[in-house]
């Protein structure tokens, strides 16, 4: 079994910078893919950032050359770098990632609770 937490969240002026990291505890080997979501009150989840095994990135356009998605599988942790941050920013951020669980190929696919990043003009 497989448990992911994200951390990093907060309260942060315009401009400023943010990582949030998702650490997976539990039989997990390294990450298949990762995805970063947020939810923003009374808007639908988003999708915005997904990295693969092979390192293939993807941005929602709100946040193309603002964040920076990443793994470490040596710590079991993806990280969202998030950069010139605008109010438009402000939701409850989730990672959901797929581990690999053992060498015969086995995974788990789940996500974590959320942490907040509240962004003030």
């Amino acid at each position: 079994q497989v448990q992911l937490r994200e951390s990093g969240g907060g309260l942060v002026q315009a401009g400023g910078s943010l990582r949030l990291a998702c650490v997976a505890s539990g039989l997990c080997l390294m990450f298949n893919d990762m995805e970063w979501y947020r939810q923003a009150p009374g808007k639908q989840r988003e999708l915005v950032a997904a990295i693969t095994r092979a390192n293939s990135t993807n941005y929602a356009d709100s946040v193309k050359g603002r964040f920076t998605i990443s793994t470490d599988n040596a710590k079991k942790t993806g990280y969202l770098q998030m950069s010139s941050l605008e109010p438009a920013d402000t939701a409850v951020y989730s990672c959901n990632a797929e581990c690999l669980m053992d060498e015969r190929g086995s995974t788990w696919w789940g996500g974590g609770q959320g942490t907040q990043v509240t962004v003030s003009s």
